[in-house]
C-alpha cells in the first residue's frame, strides 16, 4: 500500500506514523530522542527511527514509503533542508533533509518547523479547517504558537 512517513521530533521524544496517501493512519510509533547523549546521538536516533519506519512499511505494507515529512523544533531552513539550531537538542546547521533522504533510499523528504507544520495540519485537516482564523498552541517540552489566517 502506498504510504508516507510522518515524523515529529520533540525535545524529549519522537512521534511517528505511516500514513496512506489517502490520509489513512496505518501505523503509529514513539521513541525517545536520546538528547541526554548529545546532538550526534539525537541525529542518529532520528535517522534510525526513520529507517525502522521504512522497514516496517516494507514488511507490513508491501512497499517502501514514497516520501517523508519531518518536523523538528528550533530554527529550520525548510528551503535548504537544514535544521539550523535547536537549543533543547543541541544541534547547529544539520543537513537533516539530505541525511534522511540518504538513509531512506533517496525518497523525497520535507523538513519543517514543528509548530509551523502542526499549525498547517490543524488548519487543513484539524479543528481549524472550518474557520478563517485559529490559534495553534502545542504544549510539550517547550511552548510556541502558530496563527492561521485564511
Amino acid at each position: 500500500m502506498r504510504h508516507v512517513i510522518a515524523l515529529d521530533v520533540g525535545g524529549t521524544g519522537m512521534k511517528a506514523a505511516l500514513v496512506g496517501t489517502d490520509g489513512t493512519l496505518l501505523h503509529e510509533a514513539r521513541r525517545a530522542t536520546d538528547r541526554e547523549r548529545g546532538a550526534e546521538a539525537v541525529i542518529e536516533s532520528i535517522l534510525a527511527f526513520a529507517a525502522d519506519l521504512r522497514a516496517h512499511g516494507e514488511k507490513h505494507l508491501g512497499e517502501s514509503a514514497v516520501a517523508a515529512g519531518v518536523a523538528v523544533p528550533g530554527i529550520v531552513d525548510s528551503a535548504k533542508g537544514i535544521a539550523v539550531y535547536a537549543a533543547n537538542l543541541g544541534w547547529r546547521d544539520v543537513p537533516l533533509r539530505a541525511l534522511l533522504s540518504e538513509r531512506l533510499g533517496a525518497i523525497p523528504v520535507a523538513l519543517g518547523h514543528d509548530v509551523r507544520t502542526g499549525g498547517l495540519a490543524e488548519g487543513r485537516i484539524g479543528a481549524g479547517r472550518s474557520t478563517d482564523r485559529f490559534l495553534f498552541v502545542p504544549l510539550g517540552t517547550g511552548i510556541a504558537g502558530a496563527i492561521g489566517i485564511a
